[in-house]
């Protein structure tokens, strides 16, 4: 285990990107991943086709007319 200093400023804004799931050590591991990690995870998936893509834009549409209403 190692000790990280940083100023209260750089704390505070680490503290507001952390999730509430995450300790500081989580969301430094999280923002440290190079977007080689994120193209593999990537490639790793299933590809998408237009119809995938129709179904999620659908769904995205009942979801923000389903928060309109609630407001």
């Amino acid at each position: 285990m190692s000790t990280i200093r940083v100023s209260d400023d750089v704390k505070e804004r680490l503290r507001d990107l952390k999730r509430d799931d995450e300790s500081f050590n989580d969301l430094l591991d999280r923002l440290s991943r190079s977007e080689k990690d994120v193209e593999a995870i990537a490639k790793s998936l299933p590809p998408v086709d237009d119809e995938d893509i129709q179904q999620m834009d659908e769904a995205r549409e009942r979801l923000n007319e389903s928060l309109e209403e609630r407001r």
